[in-house]
């Protein structure tokens, strides 16, 4: 009877990580439909005002996640300093994206964007201690030369944008390996409500400097990008139940398919061979580092892995949701 209990087994889990998988692209066709919402929004308006308006949206949420805690502590952050780092990283970082996104082509800012899984490696090393050998090295430096192909220096012009999504990249990343520093000593209340604080207060005194009067149609498309988040979020904590984390994470870079047909079909944007090759070889560097932390005692930390299992929501919320504790347990789980 064991004997075809084992039999049976294979097919459910199989089925079970192949809806995580298709879960998790769902979730980030939705993030895609919610990065080309904010090019649309850049087209008219700030970056800063685009912020803080999604911070606006996303109070309410953020006020029910504090109602329905019930635990008797305080907001104080047990590590100021790390919080302090991570919620100014929050802030340039959801910026520089925001700004990023409305300068740039979709699929060349997601390019960009896409070597954060380097930096984190490159990150954990002083912060975390991570001892990084040098398959992970070679990863690193051709994901460098990928981020080279898609910029193209001394060839193509480069801008403020390509400035930007690298900022953006980067904060990214240090915001991932400051989270893993923390690790699960500091309330989830506190890392949504101090990033939201500073990005709130840092608009709003930016705001007079920029503000344009939005008609309903734009607020609707601003709300539109708060309801996408929390869509996406919800798809990504389904799919991080349901399968493994390093098969779930790579599922990210299929924005860059859907920022290349978001870009022609609304944009009139045309993505050359050079800067899907330098995508591919960004993407190849990731992916490989992921395998190379879920292989035996490669790594410590699984800074990569576990950065990419809780993709924060540029400027806003979090791309994991911290709402309810026991699925963020199942999501760190998933990652060891």
């Amino acid at each position: 009877m064991d004997h075809t209990k084992d039999i049976s087994e294979p097919p459910a889990t199989r089925n079970t990580t192949l809806r995580g998988m298709v879960l998790g692209l769902a979730a980030f066709a939705v993030y895609a439909t919610h990065d080309a919402a904010i090019k649309q929004l850049g087209e008219k308006y700030s970056p800063v005002q685009i912020v803080f308006f999604v911070v606006l949206l996303s109070f309410p949420v953020v006020t029910l996640m504090l109602i329905s805690d019930k635990t008797a502590a305080n907001l104080r952050p047990r590590s100021p300093f790390l919080i302090l780092v991570r919620t100014i990283a929050v802030v340039v970082g959801g910026f520089s994206a925001f700004y990023a996104f409305s300068v740039l082509p979709l699929a060349e800012t997601y390019a960009i964007l896409f070597a954060a899984p380097i930096l984190i490696t490159i990150l954990s090393v002083p912060i975390l201690g991570e001892v990084v050998r040098a398959h992970r090295w070679i990863a690193v430096v051709v994901g460098m030369l990928g981020v080279l192909i898609v910029l193209r220096p001394g060839t193509a012009e480069l801008g403020l944008g390509h400035l930007a999504g690298f900022v953006s990249a980067f904060c990214t990343a240090l915001t991932a390996v400051v989270m893993r520093k923390i690790g699960g000593g500091e309330r989830r209340e506190v890392l949504l409500l101090y990033p939201l604080l500073a990005n709130f207060v840092v608009m709003l005194c930016l705001l007079p400097l920029v503000y344009v009067p939005m008609p309903l149609a734009d607020l609707g498309l601003v709300l539109a990008v708060s309801v996408l988040a929390v869509l996406a979020m919800t798809l990504m904590i389904r799919a991080y139940t349901l399968a493994d984390a390093a098969l779930v994470a790579p599922m990210q870079y299929s924005q860059i398919i859907w920022a290349a047909l978001f870009g022609w079909l609304f944009f009139n944007e045309t993505t050359d061979l050079m800067t899907f090759v330098g995508a591919g070889v960004i993407i190849t560097s990731g992916i490989y580092i992921v395998v190379r932390e879920t292989s035996g005692t490669a790594s410590l930390n699984k800074p990569v892995l576990r950065a990419l299992s809780r993709r924060p929501e540029m400027g806003g919320l979090p791309r994991i949701s911290l709402a309810n504790p026991e699925i963020q347990q199942t999501v760190e789980d998933a990652s060891d």
